[in-house]
């Protein structure tokens, strides 16, 4: 079991209550917004994650491996040289973060090895410098889950506003599940590195290298590039986002949810980021948590496997003991793109339209005026180029 057990918690974690004064509800449980197979459980359960996953294949494994991840195609139905991207060539002195190469990223072209290796050290210069917690002013776009939907990241570019024209706050979950989660972060990234005031970027629980070994991103890298050094790369930089932010001192943002572990915002400020996502703790909580079913009170153990269940009680506790109106996160999905819960003292937000490309679902990003006056945008899954734009029926076991 990758989920702390409550013996764990009684014997080592001991959370700090606080004012929260919750406690462990070992009888409740939140289903799953998303029943897919049961790898899709997001718990780290995958042989490939655990004891094999600090394990390094030989040369000739990985050149095998990458000769068979080859042979599935890219987009050009070879292997993509890391030198030699498909589409357009990038031009190896591009400057990372320049128009050009933001242009470049946008017609969803691979940039080279070299260019990835130069543009995640300017983003992390970057990153490293921000606090644990983003203080965003409005007005502010807030954008949920991507998941590697490149043409939906550029309809929901369409629809909120191009960078630098309009301010964004991503909460996480960019890589993974899509079929284009390079192209999508490395843009990102870029935006980040050309407008670093006008965009930023929280972690998920995606953005992790064990979860990312098992749904996808290191599998998309390994075909797209021949090796896992852009893997590596790009995991390596994920340990640098912050966790958490805050619009204007009145809406508190984080992937996931709250934790027993933190009893307010300076808490997480005094947190070291700079790691893995662990299986349990404040850090985990915050990428890894869920809002309880209605009528939950208090915490509970995550039908996830890890991180927490929390109640409404808990949410307004929080809210008011840190001088914030409501708590805005990602990482279930919706299927009109946002949801209140918890009395509308918190709101889901996801971005990401039809998603695993078969559920259905709309698509929402938020804009927050100086007012506080929040507008939500919903938005369908982008029409695939060359193709008249389809709606698709929900399945009957998504209902």
């Amino acid at each position: 079991s990758v989920g702390p057990s409550i013996d764990e918690f009684a014997q080592g974690l001991r959370p700090r209550w606080g004012p929260l004064r919750g406690r462990l509800l070992s009888g409740s449980r939140a289903d799953c917004p998303l029943p897919l197979t049961s790898g899709d459980r997001g718990d780290a359960r995958s042989p490939r994650v655990g004891a094999q996953a600090g394990r390094r294949q030989g040369p000739r494994g990985m050149e095998a491996f990458a000769e068979a991840a080859a042979s599935l195609g890219g987009p050009s139905g070879q292997r993509v040289d890391a030198d030699q991207p498909p589409g357009n060539q990038a031009d190896e002195d591009t400057v990372s973060g320049s128009d050009d190469q933001i242009q470049l990223l946008m017609s969803r072209n691979l940039l080279p090895e070299r260019q990835v290796k130069a543009l995640c050290i300017k983003a992390r210069e970057i990153l490293a410098r921000e606090g644990n917690v983003v203080e965003v002013s409005a007005p502010v776009t807030v954008c949920g889950d991507i998941h590697g939907q490149f043409n939906d990241l550029m309809e929901l570019f369409e629809i909120g506003g191009k960078v630098p024209d309009t301010n964004y706050l991503f909460l996480g979950d960019y890589v993974d599940r899509g079929h284009h989660s390079i192209e999508c972060i490395t843009l990102l990234l870029a935006l980040k590195v050309r407008f670093n005031d006008r965009i930023s970027l929280l972690r998920g629980n995606h953005e992790s290298r064990q979860v990312t070994q098992v749904y996808g991103f290191y599998d998309e890298c390994i075909r797209k590039y021949g090796n896992a050094s852009v893997w590596k790369m790009l995991t390596d930089l994920f340990d640098y986002f912050p966790v958490s932010a805050t619009v204007d001192g009145h809406i508190f943002c984080c992937h996931g949810g709250l934790s027993p572990f933190l009893d307010g915002i300076d808490d997480i400020r005094d947190l070291d980021r700079v790691m893995e996502v662990p299986i349990a703790g404040p850090m985990c909580d915050l990428l890894w948590s869920d809002p309880s079913e209605a009528g939950g009170q208090g915490w509970s153990v995550s039908p996830r496997g890890t991180g927490h269940a929390f109640g409404e009680d808990v949410t307004k506790e929080w809210s008011h003991s840190n001088g914030m109106e409501s708590v805005a996160r990602a990482h279930q999905m919706a299927m009109e793109g946002y949801s209140y819960s918890h009395d509308e003292s918190l709101l889901t937000i996801f971005s990401a339209p039809n998603y695993c490309y078969r559920c259905g679902n709309r698509a929402c990003i938020m804009e927050v005026n100086a007012a506080k006056t929040k507008v939500f945008l919903q938005f369908d899954s982008a029409p695939k180029r060359g193709e008249l734009y389809a709606t698709y029926a929900v399945p009957s076991y998504f209902g």
